[in-house]
């Protein structure tokens, strides 16, 4: 990188806009009350790689780099730029508020573990050099720390905590895309993309991340494209693997290249226009309840990606079985729905909430393997790896999480598959080599008759594999394990 330049002129003391996961221009709190200030504005992106902090997985960098892209694009056609930098934030912004001899700092809050502990010593820090610091909520529509139960400790039931969040949100006017942004007098240094290496190279697996359009127009573009096709059959179809009925927002919410209250407000003009769409936008809007309620459990329980948030299944005894992991992994286990999901997953960073409730499912009763393993995971594959919803979904199937789904309740992959891949449209999708079966055995291939495999080209353990485990004894196993245990709901 360039060595800094000092940029210390007569001119106005300018504004210091640190860009996180709120990589938009629209209803960006930060960005709105650095341009009613009227003073200058360098834009900031730091990749801050501090020991302690969770690194993005693969697949996670692979968006960033396109959205940046993207956001200093758009930076540019307001006069601006986007300056980039890669260190510890506190030593950035320390560095280039002394070199543009910059008068405040403003960012929006996150509230990962670590990340809040970061940003108060270096709100402190920045005060202490006399620039001023201000951060905005522009990530969620209620702070963890809003919401809270008549004791005043924080919920670990969802009902409640939605019923008690949807009581205060935060609906005021969205801010607008500014129309320009003032210049400093002359530009800091800064990196450029290409050296951070964010991309995969050798090998590039991305070749089916096509499909995304990372950035905030492809936000919006999302947004509008499933307010038209989508949410009129959302509260039914949403459980559809292959009915196209979800909004697929996911990683446009986690990089923040649109607004939770931007979806909120469409939600509600899409409703005001055709009122038989509302219990539909209910069902979405509770969605973005649990990603709500899964932010507000990690701020509360910072361990929560490492630890049970039930302590009793600290003593579950998991197996340990590299093969078999291996095998969900690349979508080898014989289940034709859990491999259709896990080749989803790999091929194109996205998984249908339903069917990664199935993976998860599978992986830790099925196999009896830890749940961490699975979230560890779906942190490098995962498009919209999300600290706080990751580790409250992995947990919530596991049935160690709060609210969770009971250790009993094993879903079965021939049923959900029968449920709701009902024709088998996607794991002909996903699994083609089992494209030619017929509906009936396409979610159960070993118990088609020889005939009908061999008309339809699959040779069970060479074209497609046995199921590496049998349904009816795993059940069985975890049912064991739970009982073992202690959290066949005495405990749990």
């Amino acid at each position: 990188m360039d060595s800094p330049v000092s940029v210390l002129t007569p001119g106005p003391a300018p504004i210091i806009v640190w860009f996180r996961r709120d990589l938009r221009l629209s209803d960006n709190p930060a960005l709105a009350a650095a341009v009613a200030s009227g003073r200058p504005i360098v834009p900031l992106y730091v990749l801050d790689e501090t020991p302690g902090l969770r690194a993005p997985g693969a697949a996670s960098l692979w968006w960033l780099d396109q959205s940046l892209r993207r956001l200093a694009a758009s930076l540019e056609a307001l006069g601006s730029r986007l300056i980039l930098r890669r260190g510890p934030a506190a030593a950035v912004l320390d560095g280039l508020a002394r070199d543009t001899g910059a008068a405040k700092v403003v960012w929006n809050r996150l509230y990962d573990p670590g990340v809040t502990d970061r940003d108060t010593a270096l709100k402190a820090a920045l005060k202490g050099q006399g620039v001023a610091v201000t951060s905005f909520n522009g990530a969620l529509l209620s702070e963890p720390w809003t919401v809270r139960n008549k004791s005043g400790e924080p919920f670990k039931v969802f009902t409640p905590f939605w019923r008690a969040a949807r009581a205060g949100l935060d609906l005021t006017p969205l801010h607008p895309t500014p129309a320009a942004l003032i210049a400093p007098t002359a530009w800091p240094a800064t990196e450029r993309l290409e050296t951070w290496s964010l991309q995969p190279t050798k090998p590039d697996w991305t070749a089916g991340f096509g499909i995304w359009t990372p950035g905030e127009a492809g936000a919006r573009r999302r947004l509008e494209d499933f307010l038209a096709t989508g949410l009129a059959r959302y509260a039914e179809g949403r459980d559809i693997p292959a009915g196209g009925a979800v909004s697929r927002l996911s990683p446009h919410l986690h990089f923040g290249e649109i607004s939770p209250r931007q979806v909120w407000a469409a939600l509600d003009d899409a409703v005001e226009a055709r009122p038989g769409l509302d219990r539909h936008a209910e069902k979405f809007r509770a969605e973005l309840g649990w990603r709500e309620f899964s932010h507000a459990l990690l701020f509360y329980n910072p361990e929560m990606e490492s630890r049970n948030f039930k302590p009793a299944y600290d003593a579950f005894p998991w197996r340990e079985d590299p093969i078999a992991f291996t095998a969900w992994t690349k979508g080898r286990t014989g289940y034709p729905m859990v491999d259709a999901g896990m080749r989803e997953l790999w091929a194109t960073g996205f998984m249908h909430n339903r069917v990664r409730m199935l993976t998860a499912s599978f992986l830790v009763k099925h196999l009896l393997l830890d749940w961490r393993l699975g979230e560890a995971w779906f942190w490098d594959t995962l498009l919209d790896a999300d600290r706080a919803n990751n580790a409250a979904g992995w947990q919530w199937v596991a049935g160690s999480g709060a609210d969770a789904a009971p250790y009993f309740r094993i879903f079965s992959p021939m049923g959900q598959g029968e449920k709701f891949d009902t024709n088998g449209a996607y794991v002909r999708r996903w699994v083609p080599e089992l494209a030619r079966l017929p509906d009936a055995v396409v979610h159960s291939p070993w118990t088609a008759d020889p005939r009908i495999l061999r008309a339809a080209g699959v040779v069970l353990g060479q074209t497609y594999p046995h199921p590496i485990v049998d349904h009816g004894f795993a059940r069985d196993r975890a049912l064991a394990a739970l009982k073992h245990t202690r959290l066949d709901g005495s405990e749990a």
